[in-house]
C-alpha cells in the first residue's frame, strides 16, 4: 500500500472525527465525502437526505458489488483529549464510524487508479445507522436495482478482537431488535391498607420474572435470545400503593421465529395477569432491525482472500446493525475489523467516551476491500 494512501486516510479519519453529526443530519460529514469522492474523479448521488451514492462510470450492462459505510456519530461527550477531538459539543464518533468512512474512501482513491473493471463498483455512505435506520431508506429507494446490485459488503471496527484480525462467520451473526414500553394500571391505597389496593409494583414484579421464563423454557437453547428491562418507574411515595407502573426494555433474536415467539409470550403472559388481578397492562412494541445474516457463498469469498493468521472466527453478537436491511435484498457479508490493543490502551468498548483505536488497521480493510475485488474477478 503506497505511503500516500495511508497518509490520506488518516487525515480523512482525524478531519471526519472533527465534525460527528447524529443520523440524518450529517450536513458537514456529507460535504466533506462529496469533496473527496469528487477529488477522486467519481460521479455521485444524493439519497436517504444526507447519504452518498457514488460510483466509477457506471456500466448498465455489468453486475455491481457495494460496499458500505455508516457516517452517523453519537450523543457522547468525548474525553479521549487527542488533537483532533471532536468539534461538536456532545457528538462523538464512540463506534467508529469515522474509520468505516475513511476505509471506503481509502478505497475509493485506490480505485481511482484501475483502468478496467468487469463490474461495477457502487460505494454507499449511508446515515443514520444508530437510528432510525437508513439503510432501510437507501433500499426502499431502489438503489440496488437501481446500480444492479448482486452482492454487497461492509464493516464494523470491534475492540474486542486483537487488532488487524478479521472477525468473520457465516449465518446468523447479530441479532433481530425491538423494543417495548409497558404501562402497568392498578389501584392506588394506602401502605398500611393494602387489601383495599391493587399493589403495581408487585404485578412488575411478577411480570418481570415470568418475562424471564420466557428464554429459559419457551425457547429452543440453541436459539439464542434475550429480554432485558432496563427501566421501572412507578409510586408516589413510600406509604402509598402504586397505582402505575411503567417499564422499558429490549428484545433480541438471532432468528425471526424467535422473536415473534417472544412478543407473542409477553402478550400472553400481560393478558393472564389483567385477568389474575383485574388491572390494565398496555404494551407497545417497536420492531427495528432484523438479524444480520452472512451468505455462506460470499464467507467462502473472504475465507479465501485471508489467510489463516489474519482470520478470527467471529461468534454471534446480540448487538444490531441495519445492515441487515441490504442482505433481505441481495447477498450480502458483514465482517469485523480487529481494533484492540492494549499496549496503545485501545481496549474501551463501543460507544465510550474514550473510544479510539490505531489508524494504521484502517489500510487493513481497504486491504480486505481490494481482496474481495480481485476474488470476484472485478478488476486485475
Amino acid at each position: 500500500m503506497q505511503n500516500n494512501l495511508i497518509s490520506e486516510v488518516k487525515n480523512i479519519r482525524q478531519t471526519l472525527h472533527e465534525i460527528p453529526e447524529t443520523g440524518f443530519e450529517e450536513i458537514k460529514t456529507s460535504k466533506y465525502v462529496k469533496m473527496k469522492l469528487t477529488e477522486y474523479g467519481f460521479s455521485f448521488e444524493s439519497c436517504a437526505n444526507t447519504g452518498v451514492i457514488a460510483y466509477l462510470n457506471f456500466q448498465p450492462n455489468l453486475e455491481s458489488i457495494a460496499f458500505r459505510a455508516d457516517m452517523d456519530g453519537l450523543n457522547v461527550k468525548e474525553k479521549t483529549k487527542v488533537d483532533y477531538s471532536s468539534k461538536h459539543e456532545g457528538k462523538m464518533h464512540a463506534c467508529g464510524h469515522d474509520g468505516h468512512m475513511s476505509i471506503l474512501l481509502g478505497f475509493a482513491k485506490y480505485i481511482s487508479t484501475i483502468k478496467s473493471f468487469t463490474k461495477n463498483i457502487i460505494l454507499i455512505f449511508q446515515p443514520a445507522e444508530e437510528g432510525p435506520g437508513g439503510a432501510k431508506d437507501i433500499v426502499e429507494a431502489g438503489i440496488l436495482e437501481k446500480y444492479n446490485v448482486s452482492a454487497i459488503f461492509g464493516l464494523h471496527l470491534l475492540p474486542t478482537i486483537d487488532e488487524g484480525k478479521i472477525g468473520i462467520n457465516y449465518g446468523p451473526i447479530m441479532a433481530k431488535t425491538g423494543e417495548f414500553d409497558i404501562t402497568i394500571r392498578a389501584k392506588s391505597g394506602h401502605g398500611a391498607m393494602p387489601h383495599t389496593a391493587i399493589d403495581g409494583i408487585y404485578i412488575a414484579s411478577q411480570l418481570i420474572s415470568i418475562y424471564q421464563s420466557i428464554v429459559s423454557r419457551n425457547v429452543n437453547p440453541n436459539q439464542g435470545s434475550v429480554i432485558t428491562i432496563g427501566k421501572i418507574y412507578g409510586g408516589e411515595a413510600r406509604n402509598i400503593i402504586a397505582n402505575t407502573v411503567k417499564m422499558e426494555g429490549t428484545i433480541r433474536a438471532f432468528d425471526n421465529k424467535v422473536y415473534d415467539l417472544i412478543k407473542q409470550r409477553m402478550s400472553t403472559i400481560n393478558d393472564g395477569l389483567e385477568k389474575m388481578y383485574n388491572i390494565n397492562i398496555d404494551i407497545e412494541y417497536r420492531d427495528m432491525y432484523p438479524p444480520v445474516v452472512n451468505d455462506k457463498t460470499l464467507y467462502d469469498i473472504l475465507d479465501k482472500c485471508l489467510t489463516n493468521n489474519e482470520k478470527h472466527l467471529l461468534e454471534p453478537i446480540m448487538i444490531a446493525e441495519d445492515f441487515s436491511y441490504y442482505q433481505e435484498r441481495v447477498p450480502g457479508f458483514f465482517f469485523m475489523l480487529g481494533s484492540k490493543n492494549e499496549e496503545l490502551g485501545y481496549t474501551y468498548p463501543l460507544h465510550s467516551c474514550y473510544f479510539n483505536f490505531n489508524e494504521e488497521i484502517l489500510i487493513k480493510g481497504i486491504e480486505v476491500y481490494i481482496k474481495i475485488c480481485k476474488e470476484l474477478n472485478a478488476f486485475d
